[in-house]
């Protein structure tokens, strides 16, 4: 007997339908699952054919045909398990299976016959809810995550019997509620904030910059200069992730596996610090069938780059495509897929091995050999790509000791967050959200230059043979600080001035 359902899977950070057809026919006993099922999925058989017979159910020993369609993709994901038990239970007739169509089954199976979550629900979700479905079958785990879509039912029996006396009509199952996640007694959460910052005036203005524009940027200073700190306390100066963004980062997480159980939504900005050791597909995703990867995971948030060229210089190439199309393109044998990489990166490094070149009160013991080794992997294109370049100098000692207050990371939000409703306003017609993802046509029609700053600009342009990309990139941090500055129409001469000094503040040291 032939009977269908249907699952779902993961395809980069989106879901894919899958239809699941199981035929059980009089034959030699036999188990078989095509359709270019991965390990986890062909080993689906086993936990299936488990998980019934625990759950008092029989089945007839017959040759059973389990097709995951379409053939043609490779499917991973363990949630088939629950269409596969559903469909073998319907084919040797245990269930109806005349109102499958409006069903949608997404779970793992343990042996003892209860639903497990299972990874990427969020994405999955909105594919069935687009695709017409009208209910989803989840494990309780998931119900939070499953919830965040609207117009579609969701139900989370606790075992597989449950379930199919709720098929039979034998069981009443009310549609999933929220369930409440315990959080940790005595639990305090720790907020770095920009206030632990003493002195580095000009980091901070230049951070500040980059966060109201979406920009990325180097920071060359001593050793113990502050630059880590003031980088893990960009996220605290970032707007609050808009509804649209925050269900783009929580579809990314789910798909990756690092969504808390029975979590919601996520509300805070990523912020991800690799070590650097990490490998390219740590960076920018990979695996037989690709997975996301760093600059995938910081989408609308931060990636640091801490000791950059400590980093394999291939990594540090592999960053290019993310940077300048905010998306990456990951190709392997198990197919190609495109993740979105809209992020701000945050590099430090030293200026040279010792860590003390160009400071006056400590001498460097490194040769110009030495220097540019160091620097070489750093390559012209790459650095290109960032926006801003300062210097962070050692604190002195009255900064550090000093008894004023620093501004603290809820005042200068506030000025961010103006200045990305003011971008927010403009670009709404692109769908963008700040001044660092337009284009090159995107400038010529939003950003206007006084006589002044075009002048300046041609100057600098001309005297220090600026490529066509910091040209644009120049434009970029000028209309953010414009933006900063109440979002005047047109970007003068002093907003122009103040990007060319964060663009090349570093000419010296990395060349």
């Amino acid at each position: 007997m032939y009977a269908k359902t249907f699952g779902a899977s993961t395809q980069g950070v989106d879901g894919l339908i899958i239809k699941v057809e199981v035929d059980s026919a009089n034959g030699m006993p036999s188990f078989d699952v095509v359709g270019l099922a991965n390990a986890a999925v062909r080993e689906a058989k086993e936990r299936v054919r488990t998980a019934i017979k625990n759950s008092g159910l029989r089945l007839r020993q017959e040759k059973i045909t389990v097709n995951l369609a379409p053939a043609e993709v490779k499917k991973e994901s363990s949630g088939l398990d629950l269409p596969i038990a559903v469909g073998l239970l319907a084919a040797q007739g245990k269930v109806p299976s005349d109102n499958f169509e409006e069903f949608i089954f997404m779970a793992e199976l343990s042996l003892d016959g209860k639903l497990c979550a299972v990874d990427g629900i969020l994405p999955m979700t909105v594919t069935a809810r687009n695709a017409g479905f009208k209910k989803i079958i989840v494990a309780q785990d998931n119900v939070n995550e499953a919830l965040l879509v609207e117009n579609i039912e969701v139900y989370a029996p606790q075992t597989l019997i449950e379930l199919v006396e709720f098929l039979q009509g034998e069981f009443e199952l009310q549609p999933a509620t929220p369930q409440s996640v315990e959080e940790p007694e005595n639990f305090i959460e720790i907020v770095d904030d920009f206030s632990d910052v003493q002195g580095q005036f000009m980091a901070k203005r230049a951070l500040e910059i980059a966060a109201a524009g979406g920009h990325n940027v180097l920071m060359v200073g001593v050793p113990g200069s502050g630059k880590t700190m003031l980088a893990k306390r960009v996220s605290s100066i970032l707007p609050e992730l808009t509804h649209e963004e925050a269900l783009e980062v929580t579809k990314i997480y789910s798909v990756a596996g690092k969504l808390k159980r029975n979590g919601g939504l996520i509300t805070q900005r990523p912020f991800q610090h690799p070590n650097h050791d990490a490998s390219t597909a740590a960076i920018i995703g990979g695996g037989p069938i690709p997975k996301p990867g760093q600059v995938t995971l910081a989408h609308h948030g931060v990636l640091f780059l801490d000791e950059l060229p400590e980093f394999k210089k291939s990594v540090l190439e592999s960053l290019r495509e993310p940077l300048e199309e905010r998306q990456i393109t990951v190709s392997r044998i198990g197919g190609t897929l495109t993740f979105p990489s809209s992020m701000i990166l945050i590099c430090a490094m030293n200026p040279c091995p010792c860590g003390w070149y160009g400071d006056k009160d400590h001498d460097c013991h490194c040769t110009p050999l030495d220097i540019k080794r160091y620097t070489r992997k750093l390559s012209g294109p790459l650095l290109d790509r960032i926006d801003i370049h300062i210097r962070v100098p050692r604190v002195k000692y009255d900064e550090l000791t000093s008894k004023r207050k620093a501004e603290s990371s809820a005042t200068v939000r506030e000025r961010v967050s103006a200045a990305r409703n003011i971008q927010l306003e403009r670009l709404k017609k692109y769908n963008l959200f700040c001044n660092a993802q337009m284009n090159h046509a995107m400038l010529r029609e939003l950003c206007h230059l006084t006589p002044e700053a075009e002048q300046l600009l041609k100057d600098v342009f001309e005297m220090k043979k600026l490529s066509a990309r910091s040209y644009d990139r120049i434009i970029k941090v000028g209309r953010t600080i414009a933006d900063l500055d109440g979002g005047a129409d047109l970007i003068n001469s002093k907003h122009i001035s103040e990007a060319i000094k964060l663009r090349n503040d570093l000419d010296f040291e990395i060349k």
